[in-house]
């Protein structure tokens, strides 16, 4: 394809809708390529072209380096979607893209040419690369993320729901004095986290305190223990973002002196490993992994139906564990 186009000095892209039957290219330019495709010789994926209606039978899970790292939470996800597609008689194709191609926005070559019939993007890359995506015109699912500027449909958890439900179960207890650990600006999710806490501490009539909200934490043990021992007067329970950010806060007041949930409670999001091994284990919210896959394969295939449609968001719920990590404030504070 990148012969053709270096030949006519168009773009690849313009070859690949002309070569595709998709609109972008002028008829003239459409007869002109598939001239240019027989002299030289190209043959199209057989999948294309006899393939059901066109359709090649394989479905792309793209998502950064980073994002499959985390196993234990993608994995099951991706176990998911494999499952439906299978039920489907579908082939499901895993494409990681490195810092690199997220920075150049190069596409990997089965998305570049259109040969997968749908595409699951999970987590998130960078909205540049996601809108790259979508240019292409291949139906696109969201998975764990969303972004005013990326037009697509999405599955994602009722992130400010669920930091409510969290913030809210630490205030049953008898906390006033709550924090926040999280980087907001890394991910929606965490944006939309920190605002549950926050509708839930208002709605309450406390004040959220600027001191006890760490806004930009990275999962770095040195950065958390800085920010705790540098603060004058610490809150009686913390609300941390994600698992990992929940172990490490915890493990660091441990290390300070503190006792949990005697002398302080700690609530967090996701239900992850860390969670579930730490010493106490963490209070959290679960998400139903399975269901994120189980429910982006379905929307995947109503929008290869419903091209024209308005994009659709789905929330799905959290669900509140309670542990050992939380308890009724008490006047055993440090």
């Amino acid at each position: 394809m990148q012969d053709i186009a270096d030949k006519l000095k168009i773009s690849k892209n313009s070859v690949s809708q002309a070569l595709t039957g998709k609109p972008g290219v002028s008829e003239e330019t459409r007869l002109l390529v598939q001239k240019t495709a027989e002299e030289l010789g190209y043959a199209y994926p057989s999948g294309r072209k006899n393939g059901n209606n066109g359709q090649t039978g394989t479905i792309a899970l793209l998502a950064s380096v980073r994002a499959f790292s985390f196993k234990s939470f993608f994995g099951e996800i991706y176990l998911s979607i494999e499952k439906e597609l299978k039920s489907r008689g579908m082939n499901l194709l895993i494409l990681s893209v490195d810092n690199e191609e997220k920075e150049t926005l190069k596409l990997p070559d089965v998305i570049e040419d259109r040969s997968v019939d749908g595409i699951l993007i999970l987590s998130h890359l960078t909205t540049d690369y996601i809108n790259k995506v979508l240019d292409t015109g291949i139906p696109t699912v969201m998975i764990d993320h969303h972004d005013p500027l990326n037009q697509a449909d999405a599955i994602l958890t009722n992130n400010r729901f669920g930091g409510y439900e969290m913030v809210k179960h630490l205030i049953d207890l008898g906390h006033r004095e709550i924090g926040f650990i999280g980087n907001i600006d890394y991910s929606p999710s965490y944006q939309e986290r920190w605002e549950g806490y926050q509708l839930a501490l208002r709605r309450h009539g406390i004040e959220p305190a600027n001191q006890w909200m760490y806004l930009q934490a990275d999962e770095d043990e040195v950065k958390i223990h800085a920010f705790l021992s540098n603060l004058d007067q610490k809150p009686t329970a913390w609300f941390c973002v994600n698992d990992g950010l929940g172990f490490i806060t915890m493990t660091t007041l441990q290390r300070l002196g503190y006792t949990v949930p005697d002398n302080v409670s700690v609530g967090c999001f996701d239900n992850g490993q860390l969670s579930r091994i730490a010493n106490p284990k963490i209070t959290t919210m679960d998400i139903d992994l399975s269901l994120f896959g189980k429910k982006a394969v379905e929307q995947l295939f109503w929008r290869m139906d419903n091209k024209e449609e308005p994009f659709q968001e789905t929330l799905l719920p959290a669900r509140l564990v309670k542990r050992e990590s939380a308890a009724e404030v008490s006047d055993d504070r440090m």
